[in-house]
């Protein structure tokens, strides 16, 4: 029988230098802890619990949040904790945070960020130039009137303008609403319509394997359905190619031209909101998350200030979009932090196969962010020389989107880690603007897993009826407590707010995560729990089924599914891209079912195993199991305007509708 996903060992432990040199280490002996290891951090957590306004109030001073006038409260929980005020009765803005703070300072005239195009251009913007760039657009966002309140839309690829345009926004105390940038015109439309944005930042397009890719048209062609967009900036990322509306639209390099290089920041109340980020729902449309000025720099203070880590002489790399929930993070945490952003536009293996190692060796990035479908997509082309390349500036690795499978953790531990740094898994999502459990310097490594729970978010693992599983046990990942850096609501939508999160299990917030903690306090993500499996009475996350297919070494990804079954009430579908299109498709076929059923038994065989070339994905890089399982089924999948390749959707219904049995042995 093979070992289950949660029986792993420790591999990798943190030295003494390691731990007492790291800045959650200083946080433990300010609030009185002296041990720098999980003791220490477990204490933490039940602190935490224990006093939350406590806790809190020590991030914000250890952080350096700062306020224009100081929070009366840091937590009321009057209307409920569905409904919790945070910092009352305070003013600040995330740009007093991200950049104010710097001015004329020590960190002024280092890097902001180091932008590479895939034509090889280079740009560099230390905190000086960003914040000019900022406060011209900021102040051109005026201009056109536009102020406290106001939705403005995101549509640009990671250019450092799209930075500056984030900041912008907040900096005038605008609500910015953050736009994938491979959307089509009717997802565009469905969020700034459902956000009543009025205005748009955007480019004319992008560059994607040597070609560029319009963006301004489908923006236009979006717009015919959005009444409410008055103004639209177009960065000149192409040339000034784009056909222009007059009155609607307007060139930012003409709308900043002559305005001043610091322009003043709002200040707004605490809570206000900053961001209203939209996730995917499972049915229905996309929900409108939003987080607060307050909120988002104290939970960055906390995630990417103290759990992993991030300080000034850091350049951290997170290929990702300003769509996803990173994109926002990324900026916000770097500039906090006075570190360096290394952005990229393009893909990650071209011009060359290799860009993307080449990328973190010449520029020196020290912390990479990461998702495993990345990391399975290297291992199916062979690694993309990276042995080649010097990696050895990197001091620890972040790992998010998606639950890793044991032999793609082990390869980027060794390839890329080399066995001597950290791989940090952090897990959370955009309804609470960051993490809910992660990896520290503090914690040892077992494959897979997560060194603990953060502080401050009471977070559990529970059955059905809401009672903790405790150790060895295997349930719902919930939160007993409110946190700040969790959404305040959902936009113009409360009902669903409450039925989406605070009604599954009164009393708890439902993340919609099957989780277990192992007897050594290591927690792990099996999966969502829309995507479990209930075979023959038993409930199994499919991240189990899955890493035993994998471990054949046969193919790159695979999405367990549960179909309907006349004797076991569900079975096991497997939806399998094959590594090595030399192998045949019945062999690999048997192959992953005798894999399956030697690892957990008969009632487990697969009633069939599905080849496609793709399985569908989010721009967060998660495999969508549901979308899967629709197309199997010939169901209606809901929302898909976060997939990034619909099309492959067709391919695994095509496969799905000559279903192959698996030989019943």
């Amino acid at each position: 029988m093979k070992q289950s996903l949660t029986d792993g060992v420790i591999v990798w432990r943190p030295d003494e230098k390691t731990t007492r040199a790291s800045n959650l280490a200083a946080f433990l002996r300010k609030v009185g802890i002296e041990r720098a290891d999980m003791e220490g951090y477990d204490e933490l957590v039940r602190r935490a619990d224990a006093d939350p306004s406590w806790f809190w109030n020590a991030v914000v001073e250890f952080g350096d949040v700062r306020f224009y006038k100081p929070y009366t409260q840091m937590l009321d929980t009057s209307r409920g904790i569905a409904w919790a005020e945070w910092c009352v009765a305070g003013t600040t803005n995330l740009v007093l945070n991200c950049l104010d703070k710097h001015r004329d300072g020590p960190l002024w005239h280092k890097a902001a960020i180091v932008w590479e195009g895939e034509d090889g251009q280079h740009r560099e913007w230390r905190y000086a130039e960003l914040d000019g760039e900022t406060s011209r657009l900021a102040a051109a966002l005026r201009n056109l009137g536009f102020g406290p309140g106001d939705v403005i839309g995101l549509y640009m690829p990671m250019i450092p303008e799209a930075a500056a345009a984030l900041l912008a926004v907040t900096k005038i105390g605008g609500i910015l609403l953050p736009l994938f940038s491979g959307f089509g015109a009717n997802a565009i439309a469905a969020r700034l319509n459902d956000g009543g944005a009025t205005g748009v930042l955007t480019t004319e397009g992008t560059w994607r394997r040597g070609k560029q890719v319009p963006m301004k048209p489908t923006l236009d062609a979006a717009l015919a359905d959005s009444p409410t967009v008055r103004h639209v900036i177009v960065c000149a990322n192409l040339g000034a190619t784009a056909a222009m509306s007059e009155g609607r639209d307007h060139w930012w390099h003409e709308v900043c031209a002559g305005q001043p290089s610091q322009a003043p920041t709002e200040p707004m109340p605490a809570g206000a909101p900053a961001f209203l980020v939209y996730t995917s729902g499972t049915t229905g449309k996309p929900k409108g998350t939003v987080h607060s000025h307050c909120g988002f720099a104290i939970k960055m203070a906390l995630d990417m200030g103290l759990c992993i880590d991030y300080r000034p002489d850091d350049r951290m790399m997170w290929m990702s979009d300003m769509g996803w929930m990173v994109g926002p993070l990324l900026v916000v945490a770097t500039t906090m932090a006075g570190g360096t952003m290394v952005l990229a536009e393009g893909a990650p293996d071209y011009p060359d196969e290799g860009r993307y190692w080449r990328l973190i060796q010449d520029n020196g990035v020290t912390l990479l962010g990461i998702a495993p479908t990345i990391i399975r997509s290297f291992m199916q082309n062979g690694g993309a020389g990276v042995d080649a390349f010097d990696l050895s500036r990197l001091r620890l690795t972040v790992s998010t989107g998606e639950a890793w499978t044991p032999d793609a953790w082990h390869w980027m531990f060794d390839k890329v880690c080399h066995q001597r740094i950290p791989i940090l898994n952090y897990s959370g999502g955009t309804e609470v603007g960051g993490a809910i459990l992660t990896g520290t310097l503090l914690h040892p490594l077992k494959p897979c897993a997560f060194g603990g729970s953060v502080p401050g978010m009471g977070a559990d693992v529970v059955d059905e009826q809401g009672r903790s599983v405790g150790p060895g046990g295997v349930g719902e990942l919930v939160l007993r407590r409110p946190s700040v850096g969790m959404t305040r609501g959902l936009w113009r939508d409360p009902d669903r707010y409450i039925e989406s999160y605070w009604s599954k299990l009164p009393g708890l917030w439902w993340h919609g995560d099957r989780a277990a903690i192992d007897a050594d306090g290591f927690w792990y993500i099996l999966g969502r729990s829309d995507d479990t499996l209930k075979i023959a009475g038993k409930r199994t996350g499919p991240s189990e089924i899955e890493a035993l297919a994998m471990a054949t070494g046969l193919v790159a990804e695979v999405a367990a599914i549960g179909v309907p079954d006349d004797i076991k009430g569900e079975t096991v579908v497997l939806v399998a891209v094959p590594l090595n299109a030399q192998i045949s498709q019945n062999e690999i076929r048997a192959r992953l079912e005798e894999a399956v059923v030697s690892g957990l038994g008969t009632p487990f065989r697969p009633k069939a195993v599905l080849i496609t070339s793709e399985l569908p994905k989010t721009r967060s890089m998660k495999i969508m199991r549901r979308v899967v399982r629709a197309a199997v089924l010939g169901q209606v999948a809901g929302d898909l305007s976060s997939l990034v390749n619909p099309e492959c959707i067709d391919h695994i219904a095509a496969a799905a509708a000559g279903l192959r049995p698996a030989s019943q042995g």
